[in-house]
């Protein structure tokens, strides 16, 4: 939102009336006078008007999670604890999911009130790399690792999954590594091999960040500043055998 216009709204003045302050030099915006009354505003600004502050700056929250099973991968829900029921913090009711896992998943979960942050790891062109680790109910293919680096179709819907990254690690456990993230994907790319059904899938890996391995389930701590510089940094896949 344009300055002019956010202190329109937030002092209930004409646009006119908002420049003129602006232009006085009675407005300062992250600490310092501005004239620029066409300067965008967002939550994280701080905004005062002839030394009164009409909006406090809001700190810009970056967290990691290790996100339990039996929990929701979202904000709130009226039957069921979700994982911002598991974050003490004061500004938590800011925050939403950088990405979701189902309820009987676990592992790494991103959370932040950075809405410009969040959707950069979505983009298509990003290719950001998940990885997770998943028990199956019966023994896994060796052909199964062809058939997720091709692709799988889903005609009901249309689409065709990216290639993935399938290791098998057992006769009935393995890391996959994916650079999208479908509706039930990797269950569903499971079931496809003659209806083979997960047991467990864990996140461990999204881009450069991994879970740590003294961070327990329910538990959660903010990005460091490195993690950040990282995770918002161009990247390519990390893996090999994924195009």
């Amino acid at each position: 939102m344009k300055l002019e216009d956010f202190i329109s709204r937030r002092l209930r003045l004409g646009r006119r009336s908002s420049r003129a302050l602006i232009l006085d030099g009675k407005v300062t915006h992250g600490g310092a006078v501005t004239g620029d009354h066409r300067r965008e505003v967002n939550r994280f600004d701080e905004v005062s008007v002839a030394g009164e502050i009409i909006q406090r700056s809001l700190p810009r929250l970056y967290l990691m999670l290790h996100k339990p099973a039996g929990v929701l991968s979202a904000t709130s829900d009226r039957e069921h604890r979700t994982v911002l029921d598991l974050i003490d913090h004061p500004d938590k009711a800011t925050l939403h999911l950088a990405g979701r896992l189902d309820r009987s998943s676990t592992g790494l979960i991103l959370l932040s009130n950075d809405g410009e942050w969040s959707e950069s790891l979505t983009l298509p062109g990003r290719k950001v790399e998940k990885s997770y680790l998943v028990e199956t109910d019966r023994p896994v293919p060796p052909e199964a690792v062809a058939r997720f680096s091709e692709g799988f179709h889903f005609p009901t819907e249309g689409i065709t999954t990216l290639p993935a990254r399938l290791e098998i690690l057992a006769p009935d456990r393995a890391r996959v590594t994916l650079l999208e993230g479908r509706y039930h994907q990797i269950k569903r790319m499971f079931h496809r091999l003659d209806g083979i059904r997960l047991r467990s899938l864990h996140r461990e890996r999204i881009g450069p960040l991994t879970l740590p391995v003294d961070l327990p389930p329910g538990q959660w701590r903010p990005l460091t500043a490195a993690e950040l510089d990282a995770l918002t940094a161009p990247q390519a896949p990390l893996s090999s055998g994924i195009d």
